[in-house]
């Protein structure tokens, strides 16, 4: 009963009424990545005539967690790229690290040296800063 009422009434666990009515009227599928997150867009490529181009959307497994999704879906998702991975050989690119999740708030979350959260000590100041102070 719980996952029932948790299914009708939050965006953030997989998807909504809404969104599963709108995906089975008009969506189809085009494929799935390794994360299980599953890609749509207007059945035969139509065309939305209040955005003037086709509407392509993401289901996610769990969570939505938009981080998840791969560079190349990435690309798709937001038109910079019309053939989407599944129908290309895609080969991510040398820089593109693979996905990590977003760790904001943990304590895995990235601190750059120098940051108080750190555990270290803050470098001393060069002198080449001056602090303002107000009616300077």
């Amino acid at each position: 009963m719980k996952n029932f009422l948790l299914y009708i009434f939050t965006w953030w666990n997989k998807q909504t009424v809404g969104t599963m009515w709108w995906t089975k009227r008009f969506g189809e599928f085009v494929g799935e990545d390794e994360f299980g997150n599953r890609y749509y867009r207007t059945k035969d490529g139509k065309i939305d005539p209040t955005l003037g181009f086709e509407r392509r959307w993401v289901i996610y497994p769990g969570y939505a967690e938009a981080s998840t999704i791969p560079p190349g879906w990435w690309g798709w998702m937001h038109h910079r790229v019309d053939t989407p991975p599944v129908d290309e050989s895609y080969a991510p690119r040398s820089w593109q690290k693979p996905h990590r999740r977003n760790m904001t708030g943990t304590p895995g979350a990235y601190r750059p040296k120098g940051s108080v959260l750190a555990g270290g000590l803050r470098p001393r100041v060069t002198g080449d800063y001056k602090a303002w102070t107000p009616g300077e």
